[in-house]
């Protein structure tokens, strides 16, 4: 009988979190931005520069927003772990029985659960209780380079989307156009991220819908109160 390894959608969740995340802010923002500028009567011009403006700060932000954050996870998990590490080294005893109450907890009968936490410890004792004590497991631990550079990437290729639409699109019908469009991307987006997390598709497509048309009638409201002719 040929064994066969079994890949579960959690192990997706370090790209794809930041993936959508970077890709979502990037339509809705450049989306928004180019409606509010569109809205107050600004010149093709002053539209682009605004929505190329808005895609390279915003990528840059995201990437050094993510770093940020993760750095910060990942700084308290080694913390953990180099305290963890001490006190497999100090209290061995104490160790061991803590790793045999977290799979009594599970409910493993207390017997066994202490033979299983001394066949772990044996084998890789702080792997064990990084997994079994922590919550830190390969699969969700932080890496920042790798959600700096997904967040900065989708952010780009996100808001490129609606900045495409914006150019293809006659002045007088670009904040109607690049509406359109933004929420047709956020719906594909919403739909491709469910399905590949494992989701529901019509859940996700009407959340990122509804708060991407939010936030370009809010601009586009904005833009309309203080604009000015050009």
């Amino acid at each position: 009988m040929r064994s066969h390894r079994e890949r579960h959608l959690i192990e997706r969740i370090g790209w794809l979190r930041a993936a959508v995340l970077g890709a979502n802010d990037g339509i809705v923002s450049t989306a928004s931005l180019i409606v509010g500028v569109a809205a107050a009567s600004q010149g093709r011009s002053e539209i682009l520069v605004a929505g190329v403006a808005g895609l390279v700060a915003g990528a840059m932000s995201m990437a050094a927003g993510e770093y940020v954050s993760v750095s910060s996870q990942a700084d308290t998990e080694r913390a953990d772990l180099t305290r963890e590490a001490r006190e497999l080294e100090t209290q061995p005893a104490f160790e061991l029985e803590e790793l045999t109450q977290a799979y009594v907890e599970r409910g493993v009968q207390p017997d066994l659960a202490r033979q299983v936490a001394g066949q772990m410890m044996a084998k890789d004792a702080l792997a064990a209780h990084a997994r079994d004590e922590l919550g830190i497991s390969q699969v969700t631990t932080a890496r920042p380079v790798q959600a700096a550079f997904t967040s900065a990437l989708t952010f780009a290729a996100g808001a490129a989307l609606p900045l495409l639409a914006a150019i293809a699109a006659p002045q007088a019908v670009i904040v109607p156009a690049v509406s359109c469009a933004a929420l047709l991307f956020l719906s594909v987006l919403g739909g491709v991220g469910a399905w590949t997390g494992g989701a529901p598709i019509l859940k996700a497509v009407g959340r990122v819908s509804f708060w991407g048309a939010m936030a370009m009638a809010l601009t586009a409201g904005v833009g309309a109160a203080f604009g000015v002719s050009a």
